[in-house]
């Protein structure tokens, strides 16, 4: 019995689609000890990822939905600087099944392609959250160097990093949440 994950076969489709197997797979897991609403809420909240990015990077929402929580079928355009350069990357939720999963594809911006897919499950209690990033960067050959010997790694701390913050935010909501149910 075949036992792939949703973001499994929506990568694989993904693949399919960009005409072969040449896409970067970034996938990190964190366990949040919050309800899962609360994690994917988090997660799709505009302010919320200009907050726990790098903050070297300076991002910002500057058109779409520039603030609150992204839906179905929305846009959103970040400016950041990665490696020096400022940059823009305009995202669009492609996906959209609450409080599971959600992806975002880039629509215009510096990669050739990019799509993140957004999973979340409850269980005992607590939230894994799990970030599949496929990416694949222009200029041919040299942009395939430049995937493997830097982007996949960066992308890869870019990814966990917010994930960090993302958690104390979520406990921290916890925490609070119940201290203010218990004067």
């Amino acid at each position: 019995m075949n036992t792939r994950t949703l973001s499994e076969i929506s990568v694989s489709a993904f693949k399919c689609m960009k005409g072969g197997n040449h896409l970067i797979t970034v996938k990190t897991h964190i366990e949040i000890s919050a309800p899962i609403q609360v994690c994917f809420d988090l997660s799709r909240d505009i302010e919320i990822h200009t907050q726990t990015v790098w903050k070297h990077t300076k991002e910002k929402a500057i058109m779409g939905i520039t603030t609150g929580l992204i839906g179905s079928g929305q846009t959103v355009t970040f400016e950041a600087t990665h490696f020096l350069v400022r940059q823009r990357l305009t995202s669009k939720i492609t996906d959209y099944k609450e409080p599971y999963i959600f992806v975002d594809e880039m629509q215009k911006g510096a990669f050739k392609s990019l799509r993140h897919v957004h999973e979340f499950k409850q269980i005992d209690g607590k939230t894994l959250m799990t970030d599949t990033l496929n990416f694949e960067a222009p200029f041919g050959i040299i942009g395939k160097a430049v995937e493997r010997l830097i982007l996949k790694k960066y992308m890869k701390k870019f990814l966990e990093h917010r994930n960090y913050q993302l958690k104390k935010l979520a406990e921290e909501h916890v925490k609070a949440a119940r201290e203010d149910t218990n004067f």
